[in-house]
């Protein structure tokens, strides 16, 4: 079994260059929507490999999800309220370029671990619950053979926190991890250890149909940083 985890289509906040965090009514743009119909394409025909598609409650992820799920016969679309988008607190809705100029910015970028976005979410905290629900619904749509596939539909950082700890990779380090909008990434939950498959994935998603052989891929990565929405 393993998880195509799914950032959102670009949304009217990525064009504005706006931390729109939980914001209700934020929507994909019109690349967004682009990206979002384009989505069971580039699945393939892993797309009937898929058992169920969970998503963040927010509008955008629902938006991106929504021609897969249209597709997939009798396949769940469960919403967990724990693959929501980290709460900024009294950063919601400011531009990007402002955040920058404040000191919290450096703690963000250089030690994530130790940030707590003012009257909102600690970075800590959104890893810890991230990764605590991932796991809890591998487990639940699971089976270990590697063949079938689960979709995870959620944001930026939710996904680098998720590598991050799959890489076994400290949240210090989860910014040198990039997850573009409409991104795929993947991880197999293998009973020894997760394995890595693919991170920021853009173009079409070619996994091997055999479990053993997508056991055994080799593990990729990226480098970068964010503080996107």
């Amino acid at each position: 079994m393993a998880v195509i985890l799914v950032r959102h289509g670009r949304s009217t906040a990525n064009t504005a260059a706006v931390l729109a965090g939980r914001t209700p009514g934020v929507g994909l743009d019109e690349t967004g929507l682009r990206q979002a119909r384009e989505l069971p394409e580039r699945l393939g025909e892993r797309c009937a490999d898929v058992v169920a598609v969970a998503r963040s409650p927010l509008q955008r992820c629902a938006q991106t999800v929504a021609p897969l799920v249209a597709g997939l016969a009798g396949v769940p679309e469960v919403e967990v309220d724990d693959l929501i988008e980290v709460d900024y607190g009294q950063w919601t809705n400011r531009p990007l370029a402002e955040l920058a100029k404040e000191p919290l910015w450096k703690t963000v970028q250089r030690q994530p671990s130790a940030a707590v976005f003012p009257g909102g979410e600690g970075l800590s905290a959104m890893a810890t619950r991230a990764v605590r629900a991932v796991r809890e619904l591998d487990a639940r749509y699971g089976g270990s053979d590697g063949t079938r596939l689960w979709v995870a539909c959620t944001h930026g950082d939710i996904i680098k926190a998720v590598i991050a700890d799959a890489m076994g990779l400290h949240l210090d380090g989860f910014q040198r991890i990039v997850v573009e909008p409409a991104s795929m990434s993947v991880v197999r939950y293998h009973p020894s250890q997760p394995v890595v498959h693919a991170v920021n994935n853009t173009a079409r998603l070619s996994l091997p149909k055999n479990g053993d052989e997508l056991a055994g891929l080799a593990v990729g990565g990226s480098t970068g940083r964010t503080g996107e929405s």
